[in-house]
């Protein structure tokens, strides 16, 4: 009688539990609940998911085309931590600097405007060498389905691999800073996570945040965030706890916040926001030149 009572209670719990579990959707992509729920995978897993949604997609229109003149860099190959050749766009300090900024893409790639905003940042800061790492080694997306397929085909091991052999490249005295926009925004941060102690300063715009603590106790630097209060990726919410996470982790997080959308310091986005941008800017500049 006992083990009848015991084996009808224990079929009761599991139809419950799978009651429960078919009646409770699971949360959505670029949703709030989902920064909590769905993050139990590692980022570009996480980022590759949210990149798949026609509303990630939708908040970003075709860039305009550009191409830069009289480039101050030139291409550069090193080797990745696999092995294998990586690529990257550089320009060198004028004077012997173990100051180094990485410049991490777009989803669209390492087109001609992240090759100027490299040179741009190069004019602003002192000595200090500047390297845009091609993050899909030679491939360039001009449209969203195009960038959508990358961030598809893209491993994060080979991610991680490249960044690891431009830290080597860079070499083992060298202070690693970091910059980066959306993809790269996140992959800025990753970078930093990367660099260990040769980590200096992380600069971030409206990149996913990583959201394990226990990492992003590991961080040997400050960073600064640049977000919109209208973007939905990363939403406000997800700033807020990114926010959460950091101070739990102990680190330093200056977030900077602005009325704007999803890629607003992007000149070539219709949601390019001047005053916004030109605030960001001045404010990661100030940020990298006091950590100099």
């Amino acid at each position: 009688m006992k083990k009848l009572v015991a084996l009808t209670f224990a079929a009761f719990c599991t139809a419950a539990f799978l009651s429960y579990s078919y009646k409770t959707p699971a949360p959505q992509p670029l949703t709030p609940e989902c920064y909590v729920s769905c993050f139990t995978t590692e980022i570009m897993d996480q980022f590759k998911a949210e990149a798949s949604t026609a509303s990630f997609a939708m908040m970003h229109d075709n860039p305009i085309p550009y191409v830069a003149a009289d480039p101050l860099g030139k291409p550069v190959t090193f080797k990745a931590a696999d092995g294998t050749n990586a690529m990257g766009y550089e320009i060198r300090s004028k004077k012997k600097s173990n100051k180094w900024l990485f410049v991490i893409q777009e989803w669209w790639g390492l087109n001609d405007y992240i090759k100027k905003e490299s040179e741009t940042y190069y004019n602003d800061l002192e000595d200090v060498n500047v390297i845009a790492l091609d993050l899909y080694d030679g491939k360039i997306a001009a449209t969203a389905d195009s960038a959508m397929k990358l961030i598809q085909s893209v491993k994060t091991d080979r991610l991680e691999s490249i960044i690891k052999g431009a830290i080597a490249y860079a070499g083992t005295d060298a202070k690693i800073y970091t910059v980066g926009w959306c993809f790269g925004g996140m992959w800025s941060l990753q970078s930093t996570l990367l660099a260990g102690k040769q980590a200096a300063g992380c600069v971030m715009f409206y990149g996913k945040p990583e959201n394990n603590v226990e990492k992003l106790k590991t961080l040997n630097c400050d960073v600064i965030g640049f977000f919109g209060n209208k973007d939905r990726s990363p939403s406000p919410e997800v700033v807020n706890k990114f926010e959460a996470d950091m101070q739990a982790a102990g680190k330093k997080l200056i977030a900077n916040k602005y009325d704007a959308g999803h890629g607003f310091a992007n000149p070539s986005n219709p949601v390019f926001n001047k005053e916004a941008a030109a605030d960001a800017h001045a404010k990661a500049v100030a940020f990298l030149k006091e950590r100099m």
